[in-house]
């Protein structure tokens, strides 16, 4: 196996999960990134509608924006385990209260378009991580316009109003709940999934994203 590894490794390096350069020894991440990637620290929690808090580690800017891309549009699921680390640190550093984690879902059309479920596998990796129980409670019921070209934070609120509904309030009833995500910018996304799960029986929601917006 060893062997095989190694192979694998000269014909398909590992390459550094946000700067994209050739890592040593199969790294996920080089050592520039870890010192200088642009963490949130002391502004990693935001407050949005319906939910108790909101923390993310890094912001949304040059090579995490260019990282998330290539995750979501490249298939490149394989960060997956990585930001999972970086999610499980973000909220140890940032106690949040949970009984449960579950994430923002795709559409059924844009999940056969992609093949995969960017934000299930983060909640998925997040539980690996946690011990934590990951577990659906939510369906988007309509196909609405992405959020990233709709515009202001009234808009982007009008666009994801009613597109959500919960699964199963047995998994809901009395929980306090994780939501999970890649990125945040307004907010609009997960404040309706926690308005959704909140009028479901959640006792309270939370979320956590890898990314949030620069203001």
């Amino acid at each position: 196996m060893k062997v095989l590894d190694g192979i694998l490794d000269l014909l398909f390096p590992r390459r550094c999960a946000f700067c994209h350069r050739i890592t040593q020894e199969g790294a996920k991440i080089c050592p520039r990134c870890v010192a200088e990637l642009p963490y949130t620290r002391e502004s990693a929690k935001q407050s949005f509608p319906h939910l108790k808090s909101c923390c993310s580690p890094l912001y949304y800017v040059d090579d995490v924006r260019r990282s998330l891309l290539r995750y979501k549009f490249q298939g490149l699921r394989i960060y997956a385990e990585l930001y999972g680390e970086f999610l499980a640190k973000c909220i140890d550093e940032n106690p949040i209260s949970c009984d449960s984690i579950t994430w923002v879902p795709l559409s059924r059309k844009r999940l056969r378009k992609r093949g995969y479920d960017q934000a299930r596998l983060l909640a998925e990796e997040l539980s690996r991580q946690t011990g934590l129980p990951c577990v659906p409670m939510l369906r988007k019921i309509h196909n609405n316009p992405a959020q990233s070209g709709t515009g202001d934070a009234k808009k982007r609120r009008e666009n994801v109003k009613g597109v959500y509904e919960a699964l199963s309030e047995e998994e809901i009833a009395g929980r306090r709940i994780l939501l999970v995500d890649d990125i945040v910018t307004t907010g609009a996304t997960l404040s309706e999934c926690a308005s959704v799960l909140k009028k479901a029986g959640a006792k309270e929601v939370s979320a956590v994203t890898l990314a949030r917006r620069k203001d």
